[in-house]
């Protein structure tokens, strides 16, 4: 629901309802994750994608019925790949979509959410979007790290879905749980999907050099919130890096040690070396790979390389600390430019984060989506 909240606040704010449909649950080649959102607005406009173009007709219909009153409905679309064309699910995967009615009245805490959102402050929704009864459906619990709003019914459901949304929250994952109706953990009935809202990921930048302009550009487009650190004044200026969140003049290694020890970086954090230059990068790699973050990566030739282990072999790390070290940095791509590098940098990222390969799909088979490897 992030890539809509803008148009559903607007919506919400002048008290006019609108109809979301939300991905609650994937399965196979699903072309949308869970979370990604569809609003149907009371003046029959469309916005945003539950399935890149598949499904839309399908869900705006749901919509308009929701907003003539029918209630909330969890739709499954999804066949065979012999039959997907003749369906409209064209990838052959099967996809979840929960429709809901949205106003000030259903959702009081929206506004809410949506500071939380643009605040950075993690919150989560819980819906339920399956019930034996149907009363039931569309109930909400909102949760926050220190608080919560609303009910999902008996304070035993209450209390489990609180406990597994907070675990969801920090690790930042979406996803539909499955209790009894009465909120038994072993039993099934209801499922309640959580929608969590973390904070964006982190992309830390070390090295303010050409190459480190366009890692700034790509990260911010890939959605992370993009921090350039470099000791030199010179060269570390907002003029130099205008799509960085953040622009820091520090040496690297002891930018990154304040960060860790404030609880500002976390597992989704990816940090990049870019420096060139051993005084730089190996303190900050030997900070760097002693912290829990979900990528590591060294610019540098095979020889450069080589000579970093050496360094921070010198300075204690060990064999499996420097295995995380992704480097020389990137996938093999052929790159030249500092933006085709950059290019090569996400897209070893990407393939580390999701369990890819870097081959051709077209040269390769099996499902071309998998499952996370590293929690984002």
């Amino acid at each position: 629901m992030r890539e809509v909240l803008g148009e559903l606040m607007a919506a919400w704010r002048a008290g006019e309802p609108t109809a979301v449909g939300t991905v609650v649950s994937t399965f196979r080649s699903a072309p949308r994750p869970a979370g990604a959102s569809m609003l149907v607005t009371s003046d029959e406009r469309a916005v945003g994608s539950v399935s890149g173009g598949c499904v839309e007709g399908a869900v705006y219909e749901l919509g308009q019925q929701v907003l003539a009153g029918h209630g909330p409905v969890l739709q499954r679309y999804g066949v065979s790949d012999d039959d997907a064309f003749a369906v409209g699910l064209t990838c052959g995967g099967i996809l979840d979509v929960f429709v809901e009615r949205v106003d000030p009245v259903s959702f009081p805490e929206l506004d809410e959410i949506a500071v939380s959102v643009a605040e950075e402050e993690p919150v989560a929704v819980a819906t339920v979007v399956a019930h034996p009864d149907p009363d039931r459906v569309g109930a909400r619990l909102v949760v926050w790290p220190d608080r919560s709003s609303g009910s999902l019914g008996p304070t035993r459901v209450d209390d489990a879905v609180l406990d597994d949304a907070r675990g969801m929250l920090a690790s930042g994952r979406s996803a539909t749980l499955h209790y009894g109706p009465d909120g038994q953990r072993r039993g099934e009935g209801m499922d309640v999907f959580v929608n969590s809202f973390e904070p964006p990921p982190r992309m830390l930048v070390f090295g303010a050099i050409d190459f480190a302009a366009a890692m700034a550009r790509l990260g911010v487009f890939l959605g992370y919130r993009v921090t350039v650190c470099d000791a030199r004044p010179v060269f570390a200026t907002h003029s130099r890096f205008p799509d960085a969140h953040d622009v820091v003049v520090d040496w690297p290694h002891r930018y990154l040690e304040a960060e860790a020890a404030a609880g500002r970086i976390d597992s989704r954090t990816v940090v990049t070396v870019l420096t060139h230059d051993p005084k730089f990068d190996v303190p900050v790699l030997q900070v760097a790979l002693r912290c829990d973050v979900g990528y590591i990566g060294a610019m540098g030739s095979r020889r450069t390389h080589d000579d970093r282990l050496e360094r921070l072999r010198e300075v204690g790390l060990t064999d499996e600390e420097l295995a995380r070290l992704a480097s020389p940095i990137g996938l093999d791509l052929g790159a030249r430019t500092p933006e085709e590098t950059a290019v090569s940098i996400a897209a070893e990222m990407i393939s580390l984060r999701w369990g890819g390969h870097g081959a051709r799909l077209s040269e390769v088979e099996g499902p071309i989506h998998a499952s996370p490897l590293v929690a984002r």
